[in-house]
């Protein structure tokens, strides 16, 4: 019985039944958990799994099939009693899901491949829908326990989810989750980001979890959890570690003020952290990155969770945040946006599509270089992938689609053909009369210039190449046809095309949905028009109208250097091939880094941007992320990370400092690609072998690095010549700028490897450049008589002496 001559004591009873109330487990208004396959109710954690039989109204199915195993998955974990069981499907099966609450539901399918009674699951191949959009397509579970995890937005009164086998086939399903989601877990709008940033609303899009990780190098369990969501610890995704410290203060976590609650994640995930280890540099300027496998083509919603549980007032909590190369919020200043309340939690949401890469980089770094002890913190993260404009969240589908509008592309043009052909014969023979009366008193030069079009020029009067107009590219592509793609990157495909004038020319059109926007495009015509060089890819022209951005090239005969390596049927390259591909990459790249007052820095030096022409020449392409280089008194520039995920380098990578010797670390690692042909990341090898540069390197290490060469050079390879290349290397993929050669060091110790592999000392034919003594004397003996032409200035421009170029390279090779 109360004592009420307490009323303090009452109200601090009624205070803590409050409490108490307020912390209970989410109930969920619609709630259906099945154990498939199941004739009996299993219980998880505080939540109980029903039989599959107890409901026969939610499912049809053409007949019963279940399979069992005890063997459960080889990892004992809370849930894994749903994996003894299965139910089979041997045709199109429907569960209907009657819902009270319309609104967002989460949507869990767990799957366990055994082998029982004549079925062996991990053979299974079907596709499930959720009311009109595709979850997964010709789905397959090799091994292992596997859990999808989807939310949708029902605006009915059903939810139906279909299994349906593929052809001779089945499907199967182990357990299943349908349940409603909290109101405010699921943002209607969020901020994009990238080059054009806006809004995507979320109300209608459906979601799949692609992860779901829990900073400071701790597992969240689903028990832990309010809506059994599993948060995977970081410490597998974390680049460089040695830059991130674990900490953990969950009594500070206060979600008082209201702003989030424990729906948005638990205080389990906001009481851990990653935060920049400062102990070592107390000015240190460096990044934490995070890696994570996602399929392109999608939108991504990413969420960012934070939490100050350091409480260190001496400390400054303002950093960047990164997705890829993009600012997600610069000078975040976490203590401001939390009103300086410790421990309280705070979310950010952003849209982010991914074109082309299937790794999604996450990097929170300093916003201040040089400050004394700089705070970065990072508590979770979730990355949700939005469906495609064909309500598909399954890559498969989305490729299968792209292939149907291909061919669907093709029809509707042959039938429109018959109609155009004569229309456009007319105007084409009516504009070619027109040209060639207008031309009849037209120099050569200014008959070029017409059926090129307009020639533009920058401020100091260089040329930046000929304007064509778009009909002319879509004459010289036959309107872009599919047939002569001959790439896909980044900015968008690459086409063969054909001149007017037979020029043969590749054709680089940017795509409406491309991340590498208009300053991309005016960077790569700017850069080529500065500079020519037999080992630069020439440009021709270029066209701006409309919203086109369509650069245009010589065209490279054999293609790149990374097809004649790998993932194609090209015959393979001798090493002295390789070689000499090398040497001429190195002489482009030493070209760029010392033709001009500042340097010029690739930012994206890879195997896939070096191409061969029809004498097997190498050429650098692609400058469309090039960069100027620090001036005489600076060091480095500053600048947000840019390149190709596996070639950059690791001072760049977490610090943002670019050098020259940036693009020497991704030319160590192209060279490596030559030697192993192989790609930089590899996830069909055995786990020490995915990543090329840990592997190749642990090889070197053990004087054993014939044991990584390509099998297919088989003897080719002289010991002394490998002995040198693998010298260079080393070099060049040290971890620190300072240490790494130039990249004339590295031109003239390749031109090194040459004779050793020949076995004789002699000039390289490539370019019919002079042998280094021969080369040494010359410039010795003309040195004070100024005797070197134009042409042989061109010459120099090829060798590898650094200070010679320094002084003799600065005029445009032509």
């Amino acid at each position: 019985m109360w004592n009420v001559r307490n009323p303090e004591l009452l109200i601090w009873v009624l205070s803590i039944t409050c409490l108490m109330y307020v912390s209970l487990a989410y109930t969920p208004e619609d709630n259906y958990l099945i154990d498939c396959g199941s004739s009996t109710n299993k219980s998880v954690g505080d939540r109980v799994f029903v039989a599959d039989n107890s409901d026969s109204n939610v499912l049809s199915t053409p007949q019963t099939i279940f399979v069992n195993t005890s063997s459960g998955p080889a990892a004992s974990t809370n849930d894994s009693v749903l994996y003894e069981t299965a139910r089979i499907f041997d045709g199109a099966s429907t569960y209907t899901f009657v819902i009270k609450k319309q609104g967002r539901l989460w949507i869990r399918l767990h799957f366990f491949p055994f082998v029982q009674n004549n079925y062996n699951l991990s053979m299974a191949k079907f596709s499930v829908t959720a009311q009109n959009f595709t979850l997964l397509k010709d789905f397959q579970v090799e091994s292992g326990s596997l859990v999808k995890e989807y939310s949708l937005n029902i605006t009915s009164d059903k939810l139906v989810l279909t299994f349906d086998p593929s052809v001779n086939s089945f499907a199967f399903i182990n357990a299943l989750e349908v349940f409603s989601l909290p109101d405010e877990l699921i943002p209607l709008s969020v901020r994009t980001i990238g080059p054009q940033s806006s809004h995507q609303n979320l109300q209608k899009q459906a979601l799949e979890t692609v992860s779901r990780v829990n900073m400071g190098n701790r597992t969240v369990s689903r028990q832990d959890d309010d809506l059994w969501r599993l948060w995977v610890s970081d410490d597998v995704y974390l680049i460089h570690s040695n830059l991130a410290k674990f900490v953990s203060n969950v009594k500070a976590v206060n979600f008082s003020n209201g702003r989030l609650t424990e729906m948005i994640a638990p205080a389990s995930v906001y009481g851990t952290a990653t935060i920049l280890n400062s102990d070592g540099d107390p000015r240190i300027n460096a990044n934490i990155t995070w890696n994570f496998d996602v399929d392109p083509g999608f939108e991504y919603l990413v969420r960012f969770h934070f939490c100050d549980i350091v409480n260190n007032s001496q400390q400054t909590m303002v950093f960047n945040v990164y997705i890829n190369s993009w600012f997600v919020y610069r000078y975040f200043d976490l203590r401001n946006l939390t009103s300086n309340v410790v421990g309280s939690p705070y979310a950010l949401d952003v849209v982010v599509r991914v074109s082309d890469n299937p790794i999604l980089n996450v990097s929170v770094g300093p916003s201040t270089p040089g400050e004394l002890y700089p705070f970065v913190i990072l508590n979770g993260l979730e990355i949700m992938k939005i469906n495609n404009s064909r309500s598909s969240l399954d890559v498969a589908d989305s490729i299968s689609s792209t292939n149907s509008k291909s061919k669907v592309g093709v029809i509707v043009g042959l039938a429109a053909g018959g109609f155009v052909a004569f229309v456009s014969a007319l105007v084409v023979f009516l504009m070619c009369r027109r040209r060639k009366l207008a031309h009849v008193d037209h120099s050569k030069e200014d008959e070029e210039f017409a059926l090129r079009g307009e020639r533009k020029f920058n401020a100091d009067g260089t040329t930046i190449g000929y304007r064509f107009p778009f009909t002319a590219i879509q004459e010289a592509t036959d309107n872009f046809t599919e047939s002569l793609v001959i790439g896909v990157g980044g900015f968008g495909k690459v086409y063969k095309g054909v001149l007017s004038d037979d020029t043969k020319v590749a054709v680089k059109r940017g795509a409406p949905q491309s991340q590498q926007g208009f300053a991309e495009f005016r960077t790569e015509i700017e850069m080529l028009s500065q500079f020519r060089h037999r080992h630069l890819v020439s440009l021709i022209g270029y066209c701006d109208e409309g919203d086109e951005m369509i650069i245009i090239y010589e065209y490279m005969e054999n293609g790149t250097v990374k097809n004649h390596l790998y993932g194609s049927d090209l015959p393979s390259l001798s090493w002295r091939q390789r070689l000499k591909i090398c040497v001429g990459a190195a002489r482009g790249l030493h070209y760029l880094h010392t033709s001009s007052a500042k340097a010029i820095i690739h930012r994206d030096v890879k195997s896939a941007n070096i191409l061969l022409d029809e004498n097997m020449m190498a050429k650098v392409a692609d400058f469309g992320l090039s960069k100027t280089g620090p001036g005489i008194d600076e060091t480095h520039v500053s600048t947000a990370v840019k390149g190709s995920f596996g070639y950059l380098d690791p001072e760049y990578l977490t610090r943002q400092v670019l050098t020259e010797k940036s693009d020497v670390y991704s030319f160590g690692v192209v060279m490596l690609e030559v030697l192993c042909g192989r790609p930089v990341i590899d996830p069909s090898r055995p786990r020490e072998q995915v990543n090329l540069i840990d592997w190749a390197m642990k090889w070197y290490r053990h004087g054993q690095l014939e044991e990584i060469v390509d099998p297919r050079l088989s003897d080719d390879i002289k010991p002394e010549s490998l002995k040198k290349f693998g010298e260079i290397v080393e070099k060049c993929l040290a971890e620190r700028g300072v240490d790494r050669p130039t990249m004339g060091d590295v031109l003239w110790n390749l031109e090194s490897a040459l004779p050793l592999q020949e076995n004789e000392e002699k000039s390289i034919p490539y370019g019919e450049s002079c042998s280094h003594t021969n080369f040494v004397n010359q410039v010795e003996n003309n040195a004070s008589t100024e005797q070197f032409s134009m042409v042989s200035m061109g010459d120099i421009a090829d060798v590898s002496m650094s200070k010679v170029f320094a002084q003799m390279v600065r005029e445009d090779e032509r």
